[in-house]
């Protein structure tokens, strides 16, 4: 068996997120599952993501794997997945990694953006791609929020998995926001994120710069905050996967 590495980007707009479902055969990993599998006419092929995007989530840069048994090349294989993937999806590299290359095990460091259209004049062309509200955000206070959640920390107060046994600490490397024209870009960097946690911060600074909480109430939900005490879970459009480093 070899194991193969993809990258690949996808609008998320019309999918059930990146996972596999029973119910639905609409999401990515199912896509590219059924087509591999008729590729190496098997009944079967596992491709095990980077981590799984929310429905109507986007990716630029996500990452996942599989092992198949062939002789094809790299080349030969991404073009075969590729004549048959929706337009809405395409690989765009693909390489063999050794037998234990697992792409959410391995990863190092995610990145995510964020983007909000900040105006009062609608956003045609884009709107699949961002969240549109026209209340002023203050930025400059928003990064200053944004400052209390760079490190480690543990983030249970920005997660909607309540259920989940696992540790909720991460790092966040840093988070950079910016304003292009009337767009306000929130670009978030760390080692890993947990279920719905870009979403909920997104959301808990959108409060910060709209002035309906304080900066200081981000260290607050750190230290014991729970999750109703946080921000509103802002719309999947929005964000998007842009790269996964390993």
């Amino acid at each position: 068996m070899r194991n193969f590495k993809i990258i690949l980007q996808y609008d998320g707009t019309r999918y059930q997120g990146w996972q596999r479902q029973d119910s639905t055969p609409n999401t990515i990993q199912g896509k590219l599952e059924a087509i591999l599998a008729k590729m190496t006419g098997t009944d079967f092929v596992q491709v095990d993501g980077s981590g799984r995007t929310d429905a109507g989530v986007h990716a630029l840069g996500q990452v996942a794997n599989f092992k198949i048994d062939t002789d094809q090349t790299p080349q030969d294989i991404m073009s075969y997945v590729n004549r048959y993937l929706p337009e809405d999806i395409g690989v765009i590299d693909i390489c063999e990694v050794p037998e234990r290359f697992h792409s959410r095990l391995n990863a190092k460091k995610k990145v995510y953006r964020y983007r909000i259209w900040n105006s009062q004049l609608p956003c045609v062309f884009e709107r699949r791609y961002v969240y549109e509200l026209q209340e002023t955000l203050d930025m400059e206070t928003m990064k200053r929020a944004a400052a209390h959640l760079v490190g480690t920390h543990d983030f249970k107060a920005f997660t909607s998995n309540k259920k989940s046994k696992k540790s909720t600490v991460r790092t966040i490397e840093r988070i950079d926001i910016e304003r292009i024209g009337n767009e306000l870009v929130l670009t978030y960097t760390g080692d890993g994120f947990l279920y719905h946690m870009v979403r909920i911060l997104t959301g808990t600074l959108i409060e910060v710069g709209l002035y309906e909480r304080s900066e200081a109430s981000l260290q607050e939900l750190l230290e014991n905050g729970t999750r109703d005490m946080a921000g509103a879970l802002a719309p999947a459009k929005g964000l998007c996967l842009v790269a996964v480093s390993y």
